[in-house]
């Protein structure tokens, strides 16, 4: 089995950016990824939820995992979002993912509404089993509406040694939950665009998978608290806070104004949104513009 060493750190999410003419913008995404190897992050993952994986066509989706992987030149470990319905376009993404030098994959349950474990474990199952890789699963079912419950991640860790890794979307007291039940096994990263870093690091989660709009500073936090520095990991979450609270409202509100934060920081001039979505208003634009100023801009390396 072709398993990766424990991932740790902080994965910046990718924003899909557009051109005006609706297509994906090749330079934007390239800057972001540029961003992340200047900047301290600790990997790279695209295709979640905030790059608006469900309104990418198939052949953008694989698109981008080749772009991504082209411009960060094995010089960061990436971890690729698998969206699909079926078992088969899962498999086809992830083997896809594997090929361009992914060094994880995050499964996210197919929309099928109402679906528990009873649905779950067995799809989720027949993925691993055709992948010769390390797996997470993304259980976020307040933000995608379906998930596993604790016994189904439970049985889907004994029985599939490839499955190490889970992406967690909740509060800091349930990813402990999870912790405590399979920590051993599993490596647990927390999202929600970074709230309660501190908290979930000292819970136990081996990372989180923010959006681009404050990675630097959550980067550095988690390398100080790495290094037993809580005073001064606090005082970067703390300025870093402020602007994770205004992006987080909802992923309709990350996507809309969180992008609008990172593409200031990465001196994108015009950000081009694609429907269905939340509608920028000028007010909101204008609080987002205020957000990054305070951050600053984020240096590129080519």
């Amino acid at each position: 089995m072709n398993l990766m060493p424990r991932p740790v750190g902080i994965y910046p999410m990718l924003y899909a950016f557009f051109a005006a003419d609706g297509s994906l913008d090749r330079g934007a995404m390239r800057r972001q990824v540029q961003a992340c190897v200047a900047n301290g992050a600790h990997g790279v993952a695209v295709l979640g939820l905030a790059t608006e994986v469900a309104k990418l066509s198939e052949p953008e989706r694989y698109q981008l995992v080749e772009w991504v992987s082209e411009d960060l030149s094995e010089r960061l470990p990436l971890a690729v979002t698998v969206f699909g319905e079926t078992v088969e376009q899962q498999i086809a993404l992830a083997r896809h993912a594997q090929r361009c030098g992914a060094a994880w994959v995050i499964l996210q349950p197919p929309r099928i509404s109402g679906a528990g474990d009873a649905e779950l474990v067995p799809f989720f199952g027949q993925v691993m089993d055709q992948l010769d890789m390390t797996v997470a699963i993304q259980n976020a079912p307040e933000y995608i509406g379906i998930g596993l419950s604790d016994d189904g991640i439970d049985e889907l860790v004994r029985s599939h040694d490839n499955f190490t890794v889970l992406k967690g979307e909740g509060p800091v007291l349930q990813i402990r939950n999870i912790i405590e039940r399979n920590g051993e096994r599993l490596a647990v990263f927390n999202g929600r665009a970074g709230l309660e870093l501190t908290d979930n690091l000292r819970a136990g989660c081996a990372g989180m998978i923010p959006g681009l709009d404050s990675f630097d500073l959550q980067a550095r936090c988690f390398d100080a608290m790495s290094a037993g520095e809580e005073e001064a990991a606090e005082a970067l979450y703390a300025e870093a806070l402020p602007a994770i609270v205004f992006a987080m409202q909802s992923i309709d509100h990350l996507i809309c104004y969180g992008k609008r934060i990172a593409a200031h920081r990465l001196e994108i001039d015009a950000v081009y949104d694609r429907a269905p979505g939340l509608s920028a208003t000028q007010f909101g634009i204008d609080c987002a513009l205020r957000y990054a100023r305070r951050l600053g801009r984020l240096a590129r390396v080519s």
